[in-house]
């Protein structure tokens, strides 16, 4: 599968730019798309029991981290801007006995190798994959970090209805007396595996780069190196919970939250 590698570095680059803007709009509770669409189904899927070690893979400014910890977990999170690990660290004085925050970079197999082999019940990622260049390191160092039957839970943008170039559009139409409105996505791609330079809130200093990559190339991936899909959750949208006369993921899943579990049989 094809992976661009000869974009780390530039991808650590421009978040180490984001990091401040991105903390202070996220803020403590993050956004509704965390709230409402990613935490509740990442939760289900993860099932946290008290005392789990779990690895918080690109864990941002720690928002997902501390709610771990809440739910009784021990944890690891890492992230590769070390601006981002700052703030999270800021942001978790009162966790910090929990959780242990650390500057990795996920594409580095020398630093996965730094983690303990073995040592966490599951480990999880929130909207973040489809921002690393090169998962395979990652995919490959789940299998000696996770325990026997550990789960991985990660969310990204629905790779079918949001991959480059997707445009959203807000229709009506008078149709028999009845005016009907509704939310249309146009796509022109996806099997094409591809990068590009996206803004993820407006006014972020820099564009970041996204990794576009197919449902099978995550599955792919993951089989092929030992473990199954045995979780997947396509969130939604209450219908009617947008603003009036603007596109709404109501009907369509912007995301898509996958559980794999090491199988050790």
């Amino acid at each position: 599968m094809n992976e661009w590698r000869e974009l780390s570095g530039q991808s650590k680059q421009r978040w180490e730019q984001n990091a401040g803007y991105w903390d202070d709009y996220m803020g403590e509770n993050s956004n509704r798309w965390h709230r409402e669409l990613i935490r509740p189904a990442t939760e289900r899927l993860l099932d946290v029991q008290e005392g789990h070690m779990v690895l918080d893979i690109a864990c941002g400014n720690g928002n997902f981290s501390r709610r771990l910890v809440e739910l009784g977990a021990n944890v690891v999170a890492f992230d590769y801007s070390a601006a981002m690990i700052e703030r999270a660290k800021q942001r978790s004085e009162a966790f910090l006995d929990r959780i242990d925050y650390r500057t990795m970079d996920a594409t580095s197999e020398e630093e996965w190798a730094k983690l303990a082999t073995g040592e966490f019940d599951s480990a999880v990622s929130n909207m973040a994959l489809m921002d690393i260049a090169d998962i395979t390191p990652l995919v490959r160092a789940l299998g000696s970090c996770l325990k026997p039957g550990g789960t991985f839970v990660f969310s990204i943008p629905h790779p079918c209805f949001r991959p480059p170039g997707t445009r959203e559009t807000y229709e009506t139409e008078d149709r028999g007396g009845e005016v009907i409105s509704r939310s249309v996505i146009h796509i022109s791609q996806y099997s094409t595996p591809a990068s590009s330079e996206n803004i993820g809130i407006r006014g972020q200093p820099v564009p970041h780069f996204m990794f576009h990559r197919t449902l099978s190339d995550y599955v792919s991936l993951f089989c092929g190196v030992g473990f199954v899909l045995d979780g997947m959750v396509e969130p939604t949208f209450a219908k009617g919970s947008g603003a009036s006369g603007k596109f709404e993921w109501d009907e369509i899943p912007p995301a898509v939250i996958m559980r794999f579990r090491k199988d050790d049989r």
